[in-house]
């Protein structure tokens, strides 16, 4: 059982959420920030005893709250074992009440091997899987750089089903040389698996991957803006008509199946983050643990928690984060919560004069303290943000 922790002069009584990273992967791939970080082991109890810790740091800051979520994310959190799962569960809970239903999601590849695992995770607690099945064509699957395949991951799909409350896959399109009609079949049979959520994103080339240099050789075409554009269209028609529309830009959800961990971020709530690499956030303070898992490691032996860095946000920037981070949501954002949250007058927050320009255009709209960017400025989102945001 955890010790208790002293109780701070609390400044919120909102809920918070708990994202753990577990940095370890079995494989590489393209989109895996910790390639450097493959392992066939860890020692376990090490790793317990330091989440453990590192987790009470937190849990010290925050005495009193609610908790709304646990994540674990990361390298390959699906291949933790369960009871270092079930042990961090029962100390946050302990730690910090949890709402009824909390929801407990953890990321994982859809793998056989780590298929056959999750009925233990899920009786550690889980009770969400987010699968990243990626694409439903073998050849998009080599391509993107995956080790499973299709057959594969679908089988993983039936198990994460049979055994978790909640199931999440994600897909990716506008691929290079991928139509509209290729693009319509695959959605429709990824619609037909019956999951409530659905995460579809578009491929973007990052600075850095292996993408990128095959783009910059000639041996890559991305996909036009245009092609992209009607893709994207496509996708917002075909999953509202399967009663699953887009509740954010790239998410897709039946009305009270939202991923509630993830709402916490969009809806700029407190998060604590523990475990190498992770990013918090805490009554107005940024926080950043330690990347490479030994400097973590080390920290938390020297200072009972792995921060690196730990810093209050100046009330720009808490404003600015919230708004470019809640005008992703088709519900938008309440100019008013903001301004209290970072203590700037509400008209300081948003430039009147492009808000007006956009919403001639019916890009935006501004109902009340409500701000939000509607389905025809959801495409121009990146362009629309620099321009009605002030601060």
């Amino acid at each position: 059982m955890p010790s208790p922790v002293p109780t701070p002069a609390s400044v919120s009584t909102d809920p918070l959420a708990l994202y753990v990273h577990w940095p370890f992967c079995v494989s590489k791939c393209p989109y895996c920030d910790f390639n450097s970080h493959v392992r066939e082991q860890v020692d376990a109890d090490a790793w317990r005893d330091a989440l453990l810790a590192d987790l009470r740091h937190e849990a010290a800051l925050t005495s009193g709250r609610a908790l709304s979520s646990i994540f674990f994310g990361g390298g390959t959190p699906s291949l933790m074992p369960p009871a270092l799962v079930a042990a961090l569960i029962d100390a946050a809970t302990q730690y910090w009440p949890p709402v009824p239903d909390l929801e407990i999601t953890l990321e994982a590849n859809p793998s056989s091997v780590e298929a056959a695992r999750f009925a233990d995770l899920a009786g550690a607690g889980v009770n969400r899987v987010s699968l990243g099945l990626q694409a439903l064509k073998d050849e998009a699957l080599h391509f993107l750089g995956r080790a499973h395949d299709v057959a594969e991951g679908l089988a993983a799909l039936d198990v994460a089903q049979s055994v978790f409350q909640r199931v999440n896959f994600d897909l990716i399109y506008a691929r290079p040389g991928q139509s509209e009609s290729d693009w319509a079949a695959e959605l429709t049979r990824g619609l037909s698996f019956g999951t409530d959520h659905l995460s579809l994103y578009q491929l973007t080339i990052e600075p850095g991957t292996r993408f990128a240099t095959l783009v910059a050789q000639g041996e890559l075409v991305p996909a036009d803006s245009d092609h992209a554009a009607t893709l994207y269209e496509q996708t917002q028609e075909m999953t509202a008509a399967a009663g699953i529309p887009a509740y954010e830009i790239s998410n897709h959800a039946r009305p009270g199946q939202e991923s509630r961990h993830n709402l916490t971020y969009w809806r700029y709530g407190d998060y604590a983050g523990i475990g190498p690499g992770a990013h918090g956030r805490r009554l107005g303070m940024a926080t950043l643990r330690h990347r490479k898992p030994e400097n973590w490691m080390s920290a938390v032996r020297r200072n009972e928690h792995g921060l690196q860095r730990e810093e209050k946000l100046a009330p720009q920037d808490r404003a600015r984060e919230a708004l470019l981070m809640g005008l992703r949501l088709a519900e938008g954002v309440d100019l008013e919560r903001i301004a209290r949250l970072s203590g700037l007058a509400e008209s300081d927050l948003v430039d009147a004069k492009a808000l007006g320009q956009l919403s001639g255009y019916g890009l935006v709209s501004k109902r009340g303290r409500v701000l939000r960017v509607e389905p025809a400025g959801m495409l121009l989102l990146d362009a629309i943000l620099p321009e009605i945001v002030a601060v």
